[in-house]
């Protein structure tokens, strides 16, 4: 089935079959998953029933306009878009009926365990150990033949570790390797004995982030994704995916940070000028463009197999939004200095749109570090995207063990 007037009879005949206004929200979606009406370019059995991933447009418009409960895709965000993509394409069969059914209908949040304080933007320096005990016994129900792994370390920059029940992490288990290799990637429990989350309050008064401490914690064989060693490569998936969900996010025109400020615009013109009506020009259309832009990266892309030209969309996205709100807070004098509320938070997503002009201001500055510096992106622009000439480095060939720290 590969028609979208197809794929709409179906969506309508499940919406008959599960009338939105009487059907409990949790209920609705698992049967929705159940249905492949999840992500329809997801295998079936998975969510999916293996169509193009732009016919996903048909099926979002008829539950909407039928007044569908969504699954609140902010707050699972890193599991719809980075654990669940690099899931399909590396994990096993079991891994994938395990993992995926509950992680898209949100009974299961998850958070990335991978930048650490001494491996953030190169990240492949990280210090986290894992060592095999294959004769460990891990829990009853998670007990597997193939042994277990006991890590140690510490990550740091953990959005949402406070409400997570999963965690992707990569940790090295082969020291004597240079740096890229010798890292494998796991799926860790975060109610697990060991594991300790320490919030980090940041510059808008809240603390979304984590520091996250794994003191002797054992993961089962059962719960590793990829070959031993190819966690470099397995991490490529999750970063290059993590990159088109935060830059390239499917918004409408004026979504996002710039209809707060094309809001403001139009309800108070005592605040005009010329000179901030041509930066106000200049950054809509921007705006517009990255949004188009964004749309049609989307369209292009094959399941679990993005490109890097997601890094360059992240890299608008972060320019943007903190031109954005600068002219935001300008633009409303000194009501723009005005904040509503530092009280200590740990919220579990993060809502730009429905805060004041001082949060959006303050909580853009770190768009330009998560999900990869802008520093990090330009680099990978330049020799992934343009062919550029890639900056020298001498460790590429020095086990981890060897390198200064």
């Amino acid at each position: 089935m590969t028609d979208g007037a197809e794929l709409r009879r179906r969506t309508q005949e499940f919406l008959a079959a599960h009338p939105p206004g009487a059907t409990e929200r949790t209920e609705f979606l698992k049967a929705r998953f159940d249905a492949g009406l999840a992500w329809v370019h997801y295998p079936e059995g998975l969510g999916g029933l293996g169509v193009a991933r732009a016919l996903q447009a048909v099926v979002e418009t008829e539950l909407e306009a039928a007044g569908a409960p969504d699954n609140d895709p902010r707050r699972i965000g890193i599991g719809l878009g980075m654990a669940a993509p690099t899931i399909l394409r590396f994990g096993t069969e079991e891994q994938k009926r395990r993992f995926l059914r509950p992680l898209w209908i949100g009974d299961e949040v998850w958070c990335q365990l991978f930048s650490e304080p001494g491996a953030g933007s190169d990240l492949a320096a990280l210090g986290t150990r894992a060592v095999r005990d294959d004769g460990g016994t891990s829990r009853s129900s998670e007990a597997e033949s193939g042994g277990s792994w006991v890590v140690d370390g510490q990550k740091v920059w953990t959005s949402g570790a406070h409400a997570a029940r999963w965690a992707i992490l990569i940790a090295r288990t082969d020291p004597e390797l240079p740096k890229h290799r010798g890292i494998t990637y796991f799926v860790c429990d975060m109610s697990d004995p060991g594991v300790e989350v320490r919030p980090l309050r940041q510059i808008t008064g809240e603390a979304e982030f984590n520091e996250v401490f794994l003191t002797g914690v054992r993961i089962p064989d059962a719960h590793r994704i990829g070959e031993i060693g190819d966690g470099w490569k397995v991490a490529q998936t999750t970063l290059m995916n993590e990159r088109v969900s935060i830059g390239g996010a499917r918004i409408p025109r004026e979504g996002g940070m710039i209809g707060p400020l094309a809001e403001v615009w139009r309800e108070r013109p005592e605040l005009r000028t010329h000179d901030l009506h041509q930066r106000l020009l200049k950054l809509w259309v921007e705006a517009e463009v990255a949004r188009v832009t964004g749309e049609r990266l989307r369209q292009q892309l094959v399941a679990g197999h993005p490109g890097p030209e997601g890094s360059g969309m992240k890299l608008g996205f972060a320019r943007l939004n903190q031109e954005i709100s600068g002219l935001e807070v300008e633009l409303l004098g000194e009501e723009g200095l005005l904040y509503e509320d530092w009280t200590m938070r740990r919220p579990e997503k993060v809502d730009f749109v429905g805060r004041d002009a001082g949060y959006r201001y303050l909580r853009s500055k770190g768009n330009s570090i998560e999900g990869g510096t802008s520093e990090v992106l330009l680099n990978i622009v330049a020799e992934r995207v343009l062919g550029l000439p890639s900056e020298p480095r001498t460790d590429k060939d020095v086990a981890w063990k060897d390198l200064a720290r």
